[in-house]
C-alpha cells in the first residue's frame, strides 16, 4: 500500500508537521540513506516515519510516555523497523551522538542547543519547527553563537486547477502551518 496513503489513516494527537513543511526538512539538511537522525519531540511520529523513509536510523524523544506510544504504534503500522524510540528529555540529555541531523519539534527549543551540538557530528545539521515568529528570533539569536543559520522560511502551498483549458488556482491555500530554521554545525 502506498506510504502516503497509509499516513493519512495513522492514528493522531497533538498536531502533525504536514508535508509541505517535512519536504523542506529533507531537501535542505543533507541527510541520505545512510544518515542517523534524532527527532526530539515526536508526537505522534508523523515526522519520526518520513525520516524512517529516507534514512538509516533514526531515534525519536518524547518525554511524554502517551505520545511516544502513539508515534510507536505509528511506525509498527507503517512496518518501519528502523526506528529506535526513547522517552527522553532532550533538554536534559541526548544519549545518541554522531548524528547527522537533529529535528525540534518542541517549545523553548533554544534551551537544546548546546545538547544538539554535542550530538551532532561535524558538518552536522539541526532543523527546528516552531508556531511564531518571536520563537525563532529567540532560537535564531542564540544559535549564532554556535551555529551556521542556513535558512528561516515558512511554506504556502498554492495548489491549481488543472483541466482542459481551465486552469487557475484553487480557492483555498494551505497557508501558515510554522517556521522552519535550518542551521549547520560550524
Amino acid at each position: 500500500m502506498d506510504f502516503l496513503y497509509q499516513l493519512k489513516k495513522l492514528k493522531r494527537g497533538p498536531a502533525i508537521m504536514l508535508q509541505k513543511d517535512i519536504g523542506i526538512f529533507l531537501a535542505y539538511t543533507n541527510i541520505d540513506r545512510n544518515s542517523k537522525v534524532l527527532d526530539a519531540g515526536s508526537g505522534t511520529g508523523i515526522l519520526t516515519c518520513f525520516l524512517a523513509k529516507f534514512c538509516k536510523k533514526v531515534y525519536s524523544y518524547d518525554n511524554r510516555k502517551e505520545f511516544l506510544e502513539l508515534a510507536k504504534e505509528n511506525a509498527r503500522s507503517l512496518n518501519l523497523k528502523n526506528i529506535t524510540f526513547r522517552q527522553q528529555d532532550i533538554f536534559e540529555s541526548i544519549q545518541d551522538k554522531n548524528l547527522d541531523l537533529i529535528t525540534l519539534d518542541l517549545k523553548d527549543a533554544h534551551l537544546a542547543l548546546e545538547n544538539c551540538l554535542a550530538a551532532l557530528k561535524p558538518e552536522g545539521y539541526l532543523a527546528a519547527y516552531m508556531p511564531n515568529i518571536s520563537q525563532v528570533q529567540e532560537f535564531v539569536n542564540e544559535a549564532r553563537k554556535q551555529f551556521k543559520v542556513i535558512k528561516v522560511l515558512e511554506t504556502i502551498e498554492r495548489p491549481w486547477i488543472v483541466e482542459e483549458r481551465r486552469l487557475r488556482p484553487e480557492n483555498v491555500i494551505l497557508g501558515h502551518t510554522g517556521f522552519i530554521v535550518i542551521l549547520k554545525k560550524s
